[in-house]
C-alpha cells in the first residue's frame, strides 16, 4: 500500500492558540505534516521546543 504524500504545514499563532490548533487538528492527521510553529510575539521562546510526549504518535 502506498502512503500518499504528507501537505507541510506551518503553523502561525500565539498565546497557546498555535498549539491548541495542532492538538486538536493536526497531531494525529496523517494528511498534514507540521514542521514548524512561529515564535515571534511571545519575548525569549526562541529556543523552546513542544514536548515530544505531547506531540503524538506521528512526531517521534
Amino acid at each position: 500500500m502506498l502512503m500518499a504524500k504528507r501537505q507541510k504545514v506551518l503553523i502561525l499563532g500565539a498565546a497557546g492558540r498555535d498549539f491548541h490548533n495542532f492538538n486538536v487538528f493536526f497531531r494525529d492527521n496523517e494528511d498534514y505534516e507540521v514542521v514548524a510553529f512561529t515564535a515571534t510575539q511571545i519575548p525569549d521562546i526562541q529556543g523552546r521546543k513542544y514536548p515530544a510526549v505531547l506531540a503524538g504518535k506521528l512526531y517521534p
